[in-house]
C-alpha cells in the first residue's frame, strides 16, 4: 500500500510539474513575453474603465485621456524597469569584465528569460575568470620550469670559461641533462598547444600489444639514463593474451604510455619495479592499460589534481624536478581516443589505469 501511495504521488507531482511548464508562456513571472503581454492588457483595461467611467459621470474625456496616458506611463515604467535592471546590471559587469575583472557577478532573483540569461551570465563570468588564472598560474609555472634548468646550464658553462671547472665528460654530461630537460619542456609545451588548439588528429589501426609495447618500454630503457638519474629500475611488461590486438592510435598512444613509465620510474624506491599491464576491455578492440610501481603512490586528495598542467602530489613536491606535465599530456590523449584516465587503488605504490574504447565503429554497427 506504502509503495502505491508513494507512486500516485510521484504522479501527481509529475503532471503538476508538466502542468506548471504548459503554463510557463503565459506566466508574467516566469517568461517575458507574458509580461509585456501583461502590461498590455493592464492599459488597455485602465483605459476601459477610464472611459467607462467618464461615459456615466461628468468628467470630461479630456481629463480621463490624461488620466489613462499617467496610469498606463506609471504601469509601462514599473515593468521597464523591472525588466531592464538586470540588463543594466550585466552590462556594467561586462564593462569591468573588457577590464580584465572577471569577479564581478549579477543577482539571478528572476524566473524569466532574464534571469537564465543572468545564471548564463555568471557561468560565463566564472569561466572567464577560471581560464584567466589558469593562464596566470601557466605563465608563472612555465617561467620557474624553464628557469631552473637555464640557470643550471649557464652555470656549467660559466664555469667551464672561467676555467673553474674543465670540459670534461661528467661536467658536459650535467650539462645534457639540463637541456634535455629543457627541450623536454618545450616539447611538453607544444604538444599541450596542439592538444588545445585541437590539430591532433587521430590516425587509429589495428596493432599487436605485446610488441608495441615491448618496443615502447625498450626506448624507455634506452632513455632512462638521459632523461633522469634512475638507472636502477627494473620495467616488466605484462600482456594477457599474448596475441591480443587493439585498436588505438600508436603515435598518441606511445606519448600516454611513455610518460606514464616516466612518471613511475621517477618516483619508484631504489632498485624498484615498474609494471606495463595490458588486457583487453569489454568493446571490441579496446584495451585496458595498467602502469604500476612501488614508490610512495598519489593521496586520494591529489589523485585529480596530479593529471592538470603543472599538477604535482604532495609526495612528489620538492622532487627531481619532472615538467609536471606529462600526465596532463597522457590524460588528453587519452581524452582524444574517448577513453579514460585515472589512478587507481592499489596496495602498494602507484597505479594508474587506462581504457581506451577500441574500434567504435564495430560498436555503431551493432
Amino acid at each position: 500500500m506504502g509503495v502505491s501511495v508513494t507512486g500516485a504521488g510521484r504522479r501527481r507531482r509529475s503532471l503538476w510539474s508538466r502542468f506548471w511548464e504548459g503554463v510557463r508562456p503565459v506566466d508574467p513571472f516566469r517568461s517575458v513575453k507574458a509580461a509585456l503581454g501583461a502590461l498590455v492588457i493592464v492599459t488597455v483595461a485602465i483605459t476601459t474603465l477610464l472611459t467607462i467611467v467618464a461615459v456615466h459621470s461628468a468628467i470630461e474625456l479630456r481629463v480621463i485621456a490624461l488620466l489613462a496616458v499617467i496610469a498606463s506611463l506609471v504601469v509601462t515604467q514599473f515593468v521597464a524597469h523591472g525588466l531592464a535592471a538586470p540588463l543594466d546590471e550585466m552590462t556594467d559587469a561586462a564593462r569591468w569584465m573588457a577590464r580584465g575583472d572577471y569577479s564581478r557577478r549579477v543577482r539571478v532573483d528572476r524566473r524569466d528569460e532574464l534571469g537564465e540569461l543572468a545564471g548564463t551570465f555568471n557561468r560565463m563570468a566564472a569561466d572567464l575568470e577560471a581560464a584567466d588564472r589558469h593562464r596566470k598560474e601557466l605563465v608563472a609555472n612555465v617561467s620557474h620550469e624553464l628557469r631552473t634548468p637555464i640557470a643550471a646550464l649557464r652555470a656549467v658553462l660559466e664555469n667551464v670559461v672561467d676555467g673553474v671547472s674543465e670540459a670534461d665528460p661528467t661536467t658536459m654530461d650535467i650539462a645534457l641533462r639540463q637541456t634535455e630537460r629543457l627541450g623536454r619542456l618545450v616539447e611538453h609545451l607544444l604538444d599541450l598547444s596542439r592538444l588545445d588548439n585541437g590539430v591532433v588528429p587521430l590516425h587509429s589501426r589495428r596493432f599487436e600489444v605485446w610488441p608495441y609495447l615491448a618496443g615502447v618500454l625498450k626506448e624507455a630503457n634506452m632513455t632512462k639514463g638521459q632523461g633522469h638519474s634512475r638507472t636502477d629500475v627494473h620495467l616488466h611488461l605484462d600482456v594477457t593474451p599474448s596475441d591480443m590486438v587493439a585498436y588505438a592510435d600508436t603515435e598518441r598512444l606511445h606519448q600516454v604510455v611513455a610518460n606514464l613509465i616516466d612518471n613511475a620510474v621517477k618516483h619508484s624506491p631504489p632498485h624498484g619495479r615498474v609494471t606495463v599491464r595490458a588486457r583487453p576491455g569489454r568493446a571490441p578492440l579496446s584495451l585496458e592499460l595498467e602502469v604500476l610501481d612501488e614508490g610512495p603512490g598519489i593521496p586520494e586528495a591529489d589523485r585529480e589534481r596530479v593529471f592538470e598542467r603543472f599538477g604535482r602530489s604532495a609526495s612528489a613536491e620538492g622532487g627531481d624536478g619532472g615538467t609536471g606535465l606529462g600526465l596532463a599530456i597522457a590524460r588528453w590523449a587519452v581524452d582524444l581516443h574517448g577513453g579514460r584516465i585515472g589512478v587507481a587503488e592499489s596496495p602498494r605504490g602507484c597505479r594508474i589505469r587506462v581504457t581506451l574504447p577500441g574500434d567504435t565503429s564495430k560498436l555503431e554497427l551493432t
